[in-house]
């Protein structure tokens, strides 16, 4: 069956036929978004969700949707979606971080220079009839200090414009290198700093814990006086009230914000003032823009409910198209060693260790580490996916660890994970042979060679004649048939293993009647997601 999408926001005819053109199945209510009893009903029949911001993706509403997979945000802020109770639900929420940089960077350069020549109060003052040419003056943005907080992708392109307009630029950003900062013409500098130099300070970061009232009163008494502030990137970045009284008091030569702390913003103490300039959010707003986020956001959502691909989500690893094709027997392995895992375990498990031996090393090991997660932790909750799984782990205390290192053995590559708990550990390491097929190479470091089946048997025992024969023999009565059978041991008389591959999965009684005969230490039956 096809997968089903609901855009209940406003998007493009042409979006929307991207949806059609790659086989989606696709609803276009572009209201539905304002309508959110009538979404809550019907939210439930659709695997996708495009929206922009009119549709408020909170908690109650997700708990209908029963096959949602992906929410797609034509655009950057996500604002109006509950990312975490999307995570626990196990959805993917993606956003579309570049079909609106060059747009919204744009418009930050616009109000600089609105600000700059105080052009929207000259602008009325000049449709009311009056010429009040020695009212209104400026300053040039020429040689001016431009201060940016964020030099990600949209700051990265005001730093770029900035210096066109032959102004020194500095930046403040903890993620930024030294390296990235010398190939972008731009001196890294410390807040503080950027504080006390700039003659003009411009926001591009996201609304976050650590970035809340980032221009507060307290820094905003640190700026040189006669600065002039922009912000076209999210509300709640600077304390309005303090930035109000800055203006008053002279302190702050001039503002403008396009984005505002409660939106829609129908008050705010910077209303008024003579030296503000004002925008109704309007960033990201060019046709070019509501275009190209639009299209993407289709792209993305058809993309990963069709191949699996993951770009731009907030809560997931991003795989591409090309990594999905080449990875998916490696992603496949990685589940199916934490489903071992998870499956061999009734204690808590306190830490998850992570091997990646060889060519596996090198590839998306955050997307193979979430894999190798989700199935430990479907062992115990079957609704666990890619996406919840890592929640689950953390709210369950779980340490997770990951090693890479160099081929160190016959393989090309391999995954080995380990499960600590509080009396043992236990391992399980495998590999993806040039057939495609993931096999189990090592259980408790007993080497073997075990093509995993969706059902499967296994034992451990001490290496003592009969066991095969006692395994066939049980199988054979109870009309269970063998597709595979491995062994192992550690020794002669030592530790031995035994994995079965049935085409069937075995009943609680022929487990009974192994665990009766004495010669097993253990008996474990074994389901294994080989789709």
């Amino acid at each position: 069956m096809a997968p089903k999408v609901l855009v209940s926001d406003k998007l493009s005819e042409t979006a929307v036929q991207i949806f059609r053109d790659r086989g989606i199945d696709v609803d276009f209510m572009p209201d539905l978004g304002k309508d959110k009893d009538r979404l809550a009903e019907i939210i439930g029949q659709y695997d996708g969700l495009a929206i922009r911001s009119a549709t408020k993706v909170t908690a109650k509403l997700l708990e209908g949707a029963d096959r949602l997979k992906v929410i797609g945000r034509a655009g950057i802020g996500v604002d109006n979606v509950d990312i975490p109770a999307a995570s626990k639900k196990g959805v993917i929420v993606m956003n579309t971080p570049f079909g609106n940089s060059v747009t919204t960077a744009e418009h930050a350069i616009a109000m600089m220079f609105a600000v700059a020549r105080q052009l929207p109060e000259a602008s009325a003052s000049t449709h009311a009839g009056k010429w009040e040419k020695n009212r209104f003056m400026g300053v040039e943005l020429y040689n001016k200090t431009l201060g940016v907080i964020g030099a990600g992708n949209i700051g990265s392109i005001v730093c770029d414009r900035a210096q066109g307009l032959k102004m020194k630029v500095i930046a403040y950003d903890p993620f930024l290198s030294e390296d990235r900062a010398r190939k972008m013409g731009v001196t890294k500098v410390d807040l503080d700093e950027l504080l006390g130099r700039a003659d003009f300070i411009t926001l591009h970061v996201p609304l976050t814990d650590k970035t809340r009232n980032i221009l507060s009163r307290e820094a905003l008494a640190k700026t040189r006086k006669g600065v002039r502030i922009v912000n076209c990137a999210r509300g709640g970045l600077i304390d309005e009230e303090a930035l109000a009284d800055a203006l008053k008091s002279g302190h702050v030569a001039g503002a403008a914000l396009d984005v505002f702390a409660v939106e829609p913003a129908t008050e705010s103490p910077l209303f008024g003032l003579p030296n503000v300039v004002v925008t109704p959010h309007l960033g990201a707003s060019t046709t070019e823009a509501q275009e190209n986020v639009a299209l993407q956001v289709a792209e993305q959502m058809s993309d990963y409910l069709l191949t699996g691909a993951v770009e731009n989500a907030l809560n997931m690893p991003s795989v591409t198209a090309e990594e999905a094709a080449v990875m998916g027997p490696w992603l496949a392995l990685a589940r199916n060693l934490g489903s071992f895992i998870g499956q061999m375990t009734d204690e808590p498990i306190r830490a998850i260790n992570i091997l990646y031996d060889g060519r596996v090393a090198d590839m998306n090991l955050a997307a193979l580490n979430q894999s190798v997660i989700a199935g430990v932790m479907a062992a115990t909750n079957p609704d666990v996916n890619l996406v919840s799984a890592p929640v689950v782990a953390k709210e369950r205390g779980i340490q997770i660890a990951t090693t890479r290192q160099d081929k160190s053995g016959a393989f090309d590559g391999y995954i080995k994970v380990t499960m600590v708990t509080d009396d043992r550990e236990r391992s399980v390491a495998g590999t993806v042979f040039s057939d495609g097929k993931p096999r189990f190479i090592q259980i408790k470091g007993i080497n073997i060679d075990a093509e995993i089946g969706a059902h499967m048997l296994y034992t451990t025992n001490e290496d003592v004649p009969g066991i095969i024969g006692l395994l066939g023999m049980t199988m054979g009565k109870n009309g269970v048939n063998i597709a595979n059978f491995t062994l192992g041991r550690s020794g002669v008389g030592q530790d031995a293993i035994a994995l079965l591959y049935l085409d069937q999965p075995i009943d609680p009684k022929v487990v009974e009647t192994l665990e009766s005969t004495g010669m097993f230490q253990q008996v474990r039956p074994l389901q294994f997601d080989v789709a």
